[in-house]
C-alpha cells in the first residue's frame, strides 16, 4: 500500500465507531467479512481488487469500520483515479458496475461514507450504489444521482422451475436454442488461456462495433488466473462443429459470488448472429447459475436509449433496477450539462471509432482504463 493511503481517518465528533484505512488485498479480516456478508458482491472481494491492480495498474485501498470491541461492521474499497475528462477522483470502484460501502447496518455504512468524504479532501468522491437502492437510504448523505438501469433475473430453487419471461418468450428462447443446436452450435466452458486469447479477438471486434473502448487483454488474463481457480469466473464459448472442425462464434464472461451471477462481457462474430450463439450462451449460463444455487442473475446495465439491448435482457424475464451514483461534492449544473455534452460527443465519434484498426482500439482502451 502506498503512502497516500497510510494516514489515519479521524472520527467525526461523537462517533462511537472507528474507521481506519487498511490494505483490502492482504487483509484476512476484510476477506472474511465479505465472505460472510450477503450484501457484499464480488467487487468487494480482495481478488477483484487484485484484478484491478494487475489489469489497470490501480492501487486499491480500503476503509474498515469497527465497533468498540474490534468487530468489523463494514468495509469500503477505494481507488484514486485521474481521468482525462473526469479529473482526480476517489472512486468505489473504477471500471466496476456497483460497489460502495457494504455494512451490517446503516450506522456503519454512514460512518464509512463520512470517512471517505474526509479522505477525498478536495477531490470528487464517487460511490456506486447497489441495484434498487434508493437515494439517501441507510443514512447515506451526498448527492445521489440516478444512473442507468441494470436487469436482474430472480432464479428459482431448481432449474426445472425456470421460466424465462412469459410463456411466449420462453417458447421463443427455447426455439432459438434448439435452432442453434440443430446447426451444430455447442457451448463449453473455456479451459485454457489460449481460449481466452481467441475469444479476446472477437471481443475487440465487438467493442469496436459498439464504439466502446475495449478492456486490455491483461485485465482478462488477470481475472482468468485469479478468479477462475476460486470458482468466481466463467468464460462460456459457443462453437459450431461441422465435419469435425469447430469455429468460435461467441463467448461471454460471467462472475460468480455470494448469491449472484454477473453477466459481464461478450464477444461475438457478427456474421454468426443468425445462429443465435448468444442465446445459447445465456441459456447455459442461467441454467448453470440456477443449478449451483445462485439466487440472482444480473444481466448488467443498459445505456439509456439502447432499446435493443434492453429488449434482449427483458425477454429473459429480467426486471430493470435503477442504479445510483453518489457524488461529493455534488456536480454543478454546468458539470451536469458537460456530462450530457460528453454523451453527444461520444455519439458523434462512433462512426470514426468503427474505422479504427483493432490493434489501435486495444492500445487506446488500455491507456483510458489505466487513467480511470
Amino acid at each position: 500500500m502506498t503512502a497516500r493511503w497510510s494516514h489515519a481517518v479521524p472520527p467525526a465528533a461523537g462517533q462511537t465507531l472507528r474507521v481506519r484505512t487498511t490494505d483490502p488485498v492482504a487483509g484476512a479480516r476484510w476477506e472474511a467479512f465479505v465472505a460472510a456478508t450477503p450484501a457484499a458482491t464480488i467487487y468487494h472481494h480482495p481478488l477483484w481488487l487484485t484484478v484491478l491492480q494487475v489489469g489497470y495498474g490501480h492501487q486499491p485501498a480500503g476503509l474498515l469500520c469497527e465497533d468498540a470491541a474490534g468487530n468489523v461492521r463494514g468495509v469500503l474499497p477505494l481507488v484514486r483515479t485521474h481521468g482525462l475528462l473526469t479529473g482526480r477522483r476517489l472512486v468505489s470502484l473504477p471500471h466496476t458496475p456497483v460497489c460502495g460501502p457494504v455494512a451490517l447496518d446503516a450506522e456503519a455504512a454512514a460512518a464509512l461514507v463520512r470517512a471517505a468524504e474526509r479522505l477525498a479532501a478536495g477531490v470528487t468522491l464517487l460511490l456506486k450504489a447497489a441495484p434498487g437502492r434508493a437515494p439517501n437510504a441507510g443514512g447515506l448523505g451526498g448527492a445521489w444521482m440516478p444512473w442507468e438501469e441494470t436487469y436482474i433475473l430472480e432464479l428459482p430453487s431448481h432449474p426445472e422451475q425456470l421460466r424465462l419471461g412469459n410463456a411466449r418468450n420462453h417458447a421463443r428462447i427455447r426455439w432459438a436454442v434448439g435452432k442453434a443446436e440443430r446447426a451444430g452450435v455447442r457451448v463449453r466452458e473455456a479451459d485454457t488461456e489460449c481460449d481466452v486469447r481467441a475469444w479476446y479477438r472477437l471481443y475487440l471486434a465487438t467493442m469496436r462495433d459498439h464504439a466502446v473502448p475495449p478492456r486490455p487483454l491483461r485485465f482478462f488474463l488477470a481475472a482468468w488466473r485469479l478468479l477462475r481457480p476460486a470458482g468466481m469466473m466463467q468464460l462460456l464459448l459457443a462453437e459450431q462443429w461441422h465435419e469435425g472442425e469447430r469455429r468460435l462464434l461467441a463467448g461471454s464472461v460471467v462472475f460468480r459470488h455470494g448469491d449472484t451471477v454477473h453477466y459481464a462481457f461478450n464477444g461475438r462474430l457478427a456474421s454468426a448472429l443468425p445462429l443465435r450463439p448468444n442465446d445459447v450462451i445465456q441459456w447455459r449460463a442461467i441454467h448453470d447459475a440456477c443449478a449451483a444455487g445462485y439466487r440472482w442473475y444480473d444481466f448488467g446495465e443498459v445505456d439509456a436509449g439502447n432499446r435493443g439491448l434492453a429488449e434482449f435482457k427483458s425477454k429473459w424475464g429480467a426486471r430493470p433496477e435503477r442504479l445510483y451514483r453518489l457524488y461529493t461534492p455534488a456536480p454543478s449544473r454546468a458539470e451536469r450539462t458537460s456530462i450530457a455534452e460528453a454523451g453527444r460527443i461520444r455519439q458523434a465519434a462512433e462512426r470514426a471509432w468503427r474505422r479504427v484498426p483493432l490493434s489501435v482500439t486495444a492500445h487506446l482502451g488500455d491507456v483510458l482504463y489505466r487513467l480511470g
